[in-house]
């Protein structure tokens, strides 16, 4: 199955709030046929989901880990 990757589901980006630019720290969510995984600029991938808002909860989770750090 194609997807049309100017589909807004294909790649949406997570509305939380992000490292500065010097951080390494965005994330996005993927499509992947009928799962969602987040990703991050850091190198980062969550599980394969099927819950695209479970994905974001993963990316959000991410996000507050490494601010941690």
């Amino acid at each position: 199955m194609h997807q049309d990757p100017s589909d807004p589901l294909v790649q949406t980006p997570v509305h939380i709030p992000r490292q500065g630019p010097d951080g390494a720290h965005t994330t996005t969510t993927v499509e992947r046929g009928s799962f969602c995984l987040a990703r991050c600029a850091c190198g980062w991938t969550g599980p394969a989901r099927r819950s695209r808002d479970r994905a974001r909860t993963d990316a959000a989770e991410h996000l507050t880990a490494a601010k941690d750090r």
